[in-house]
């Protein structure tokens, strides 16, 4: 039987049809051309989407394995067109999102003449990703992408790069699928310890204020029923990350609500109280945990991880558990005892009134002045029955979206966590419509985000992508400006903006918009952005100096948080 004889850009699009992957962003250039052309008699398969700039190609890839649990794919040229990745790769990395990214390169020849667009990816891009592999010939194509993708899935997601360079495009191979599914000394899917599941169903059992604190492994993990099964076991109060914020319903009786430095007063209250903590597929991030000296001392700490290096990296534990929470929260649900704790749960009531009454109640029902981002984020979700998919993009629109936005469904959060990534909403969104079609996709932006990338209305435009964007326009750099005035003496130092006409905007791009300046408008608005087919973009005037509470002071304990800032 005679093999197909290809190119080796044919062998990669036949490669990604074989990994399963229906959805690219991508924008073209010299160095991947070859690709391109090839991909022009796979219109019908691969269904690519061209961004505006790089960046977005990256991001919109992220937005989309977020929603969908697929591995996002990007396509870019050299030189620029993959420095413009880097900020989406980091990105990605630090947040655990399985994405490969696919850069042309020159042709092997020219390597190290400092050639037209000639950067050294698999360098720049080696610390921040879990592979960076050149491809030189075509006869490794299938394998490389084989590889890529099952080091992206597997174990604790993240980014691969692989540099394509031109001549390996261009050459001819006999084309052979590849399928890896091991690799020598990468253990993604470790075997639980018996010893270490044992040692913590015993530190759990003897419980008497358990906690249990959710990170966005359990949502990669697709963890979520197991969760529930073993908080309802152990009858213990949980807290979410940002990032893990739908991995629990947000109205389920265990969940008392987010950690962090703007998170919600209870759970970070008594994380200094609990006498166990159990945590499941987080990293205890400093915005989680605060000053670490002080940082839950009383409490015995069990860590489910997939990832043994983030054992004791932050927070030494006393038993870690090693392997795929799907299969270690159900182990140690099975062998723990059921449990009652209603006199600890309630304590945590009286800290959530306490919050509701300082600082909820006026964040999301004001009787009077400027439209608040909170309210704005409350009637949303109100609105779309708790059901969207969250998008944001990174500042006070996060921190708002993020505390008040409520959720029913898993996968529902997009944002950038441990980069902080301004821009990241708008290119994510689009992604998001894509991973997830059936839903809706609502985006938070700040006009400082929304202006790094702006671009990508063009893509909304062509794609038609319904994102609802929701602009909260206080013409500030918004979070930058409420540490000014708690921590530099109110000197707000370039953080002010002259903003566009972002209705004119909007038209240029043939999306509807509408702004609102006045409560009254709010409701009427928000039900007209619904009910549009496609995209949207409503700008909320919104209080210039509004500030996110609670929070908790850079540096200080996590329970010393302010519930309002001295006048």
């Amino acid at each position: 039987m005679n093999k197909e004889i290809i190119t080796g850009a044919e062998a990669l699009m036949r490669s990604l049809e074989h990994e399963g992957v229906t959805t690219l962003f991508g924008y073209p250039g010299g160095s991947i051309m070859p690709v391109y052309d090839a991909l022009y008699d796979h219109r019908n398969t691969l269904n690519h989407i061209l961004v505006r700039h790089e960046q977005g190609a990256v991001h919109a890839a992220q937005g989309y394995a977020r929603v969908s649990g697929k591995c996002g794919c990007a396509i870019v040229t050299s030189g620029p067109g993959a420095t413009n990745t880097i900020t989406g790769i980091a990105d990605a990395m630090i947040d655990s999102t399985p994405m490969v990214v696919i850069c042309g390169q020159v042709g092997v020849s020219m390597l190290g003449t400092d050639a037209f667009q000639e950067v050294d990816v698999v360098n720049v891009t080696s610390p921040i990703s879990k592979w960076s592999y050149q491809i030189r010939r075509a006869e490794d194509v299938a394998w490389a992408v084989s590889r890529a993708f099952y080091i992206a899935n597997s174990g604790r997601p993240g980014p691969v790069v692989l540099d394509f360079a031109k001549n390996a495009q261009t050459s001819m191979v006999e084309y052979q699928p590849a399928k890896v599914d091991f690799i020598r000394s990468y253990n993604p899917a470790p075997a639980p310890s018996e010893d270490a599941i044992n040692q913590a169903v015993a530190l759990i059992n003897s419980a008497e204020r358990p906690f249990v604190l959710v990170g966005q492994g359990v949502e990669l993990g697709n963890a979520r029923a197991e969760l529930k099964a073993f908080l309802e076991k152990i009858d213990s109060p949980a807290g979410c990350t940002f990032l893990g914020m739908s991995a629990l319903p947000s109205d389920h009786p265990l969940n008392m609500g987010r950690l962090g430095m703007h998170g919600n007063y209870a759970p970070n209250v008594m994380t200094n109280k609990a006498d166990v903590i159990v945590a499941v597929g987080m990293r205890f991030d400093d915005r989680v945990t605060g000053n670490l000296q002080t940082y839950a001392k009383q409490a015995k700490i069990v860590h489910l991880d997939i990832d043994a290096s983030e054992f004791n990296k932050n927070v030494k534990v006393d038993v870690p558990v090693l392997g795929d929470c799907k299969q270690t929260l159900a182990i140690i649900t099975e062998k723990v005892s059921k449990a009652e704790h209603k006199e600890w749960i309630s304590s945590f009531r009286l800290y959530a009134q306490i919050e509701y009454d300082k600082v909820i109640s006026k964040a999301i029902h004001p009787s009077d002045g400027p439209i608040l981002m909170g309210e704005v984020v409350n009637k949303v979700t109100e609105a779309t029955h708790n059901e969207a998919v969250l998008v944001t993009d990174v500042g006070q629109n996060q921190m708002f979206a993020c505390r008040y936005f409520n959720f029913t469904k898993g996968r529902s959060v997009v944002t950038s966590g441990g980069c902080g990534t301004m821009g990241f909403g708008l290119p994510a969104a689009v992604g998001a419509t894509f991973g997830a079609p059936d839903r809706t996709v609502c985006l938070f932006l700040g006009d400082g985000g929304l202006q790094m990338t702006i671009q990508e209305m063009g893509t909304i435009m062509e794609q038609k992508a319904p994102v609802k964007i929701i602009l909260l326009n206080n013409n500030f750099l918004g979070n930058v400006r409420q540490w000014q005035e708690m921590f530099f003496n109110h000197r707000y130092s370039f953080t002010p903006m002259a903003n566009p006409d972002y209705e004119m905007i909007a038209k240029a791009y043939s999306i509807p918009s509408r702004t609102v300046v006045t409560r009254e408008e709010l409701d009427g608005a928000i039900n007209e952005m619904l009910s549009t087919d496609g995209p949207y973009l409503l700008q909320c005037a919104v209080m210039e100096e509004d500030n996110v509470l609670p929070m908790t002071p850079p540096g200080a304990n996590i329970d010393e948080m302010l519930l309002e800032l001295e006048k």
